[in-house]
């Protein structure tokens, strides 16, 4: 049997604007089934969705892992798009309730398998463990509000020296290339599904773009300083995209979640992306990949409009780089705490019953794979 592939993606993200959720986006609300998993820290949340994940994987079916922003090694929810099923992560911040309980949503508590006892007897040490993860997260959300207020000061001297009319010739000759063949499609509304890519973790900034891109066979990348275009000319294809009834995967900017950073148009195998620090990847690393233009948006800046903001540039580059820094430092002391608070929690579950609900949730996966094939987002 061949295994299924593997796709990662976040859909949530620490940014300036402190936690932004798309987890609307990882499955539609009349999907087959949607399992919301509750429970405390340390409870086996993410291990229970990643074993059910591993299993589908290998029986050939494609499985997405949407991944954790606060915790790279943990997921947030695991997605088996083929036949319409989900768990997700219930517990907060990316609180999440039944919208149609019974039909389609239901809770998993794993609640049910701890030892209340164990836990009251830490309850003092889990209260303030609590309140220092919360405190974490607070002074991370301030360091990336004031790398957000930075980077609108660097880009506003970059902006004032862009040759615009360049940036939408190279706009227009891309929209073209990958456009001017497409047949438009009005017999349905087009679909946009909005994700992240990439994260500010406590690692620092990591990114999926590998997974991502796996199905692409062309891709465009941006690059640019902040302000030169490269928001504008993604959200521009992005609306032309769906003006021809294509369906997108639109991926969004970590630190400023409106913003899209990757454009995927499944329907042509085409993707674009912001490739722009602090996020690298190499399109090398994927066989199939090609590369079918660089554009640097930096090209079009005016260098005598430059030089008047030189030491304003330069001051921005050092300040957000600080700020930046200081957040992931936050998320990374956040980090220390959780694991913290799980060691309360891990020794207070019977993880014997829970591998035995496990078994129970796998059951049911396959079975509704073996009942049901549908599409999460169906026509």
């Amino acid at each position: 049997m061949t295994k299924g592939k593997l796709k990662k993606m976040l859909p949530g993200g620490n940014t300036s604007q402190g936690f932004y959720s798309y987890y609307d986006n990882i499955i539609r609300p009349d999907a087959n089934r949607i399992f919301i998993i509750k429970g405390g820290p340390g409870v086996g949340k993410s291990t229970l969705m990643r074993s059910i994940g591993e299993t589908m994987l290998d029986m050939g079916y494609d499985v997405e892992f949407h991944c954790c922003s606060s915790d790279n090694g943990s997921l947030d929810g695991v997605c088996i798009p083929e036949i319409g099923v989900a768990m997700l992560d219930g517990t907060a911040p990316h609180v999440v309730d039944p919208k149609n309980p019974g039909a389609v949503d239901e809770i998993v508590h794993l609640g049910d398998f701890w030892d209340e006892t164990l836990l009251r007897q830490n309850k003092p040490a889990i209260l303030e463990t609590n309140r220092r993860v919360g405190r974490c997260f607070q002074m991370a959300y301030f360091a990336l509000k004031e790398a957000k207020v930075i980077r609108d000061e660097w880009e506003s001297y970059i902006t004032e020296a862009v040759d615009f009319t360049r940036v939408n010739e190279v706009t227009l000759q891309i929209s073209e290339e990958i456009f001017s063949a497409v047949k438009p499609d009005f017999t349905r509304p087009p679909k946009a599904r909005h994700l992240f890519a990439s994260a500010i973790t406590p690692d620092g900034s990591v990114n999926y773009h590998d997974t991502i891109l796996q199905d692409t066979r062309k891709l465009y990348t941006i690059k640019g300083e902040p302000g030169s275009g490269k928001a504008a000319l993604l959200a521009k294809l992005a609306a032309q995209a769906a003006s021809l009834g294509l369906d997108t995967e639109q991926y969004h900017c970590s630190l400023v979640p409106q913003n899209i950073d990757v454009l995927v148009l499944p329907r042509l195998s085409v993707a674009i992306a912001n490739l722009s620090a602090p996020v690298y990847f190499d399109p090398n690393c994927l066989p199939n990949l090609e590369v079918s233009k660089e554009i640097n948006l930096s090209a079009f800046l005016d260098t005598e409009a430059l030089n008047n903001f030189a030491d304003e540039i330069t001051g921005c580059r050092t300040r957000f780089e600080a700020a930046f820094n200081r957040a992931v430092k936050r998320l990374n002391q956040a980090k220390t705490e959780h694991d913290l608070m799980e060691s309360y929690y891990a020794p207070a579950m019977n993880f014997h019953d829970i591998n035995a609900k496990k078994e129970q949730l796998l059951a049911r996966v396959i079975r509704y794979a073996e009942e049901n094939a549908s599409d999460p987002f169906p026509e």
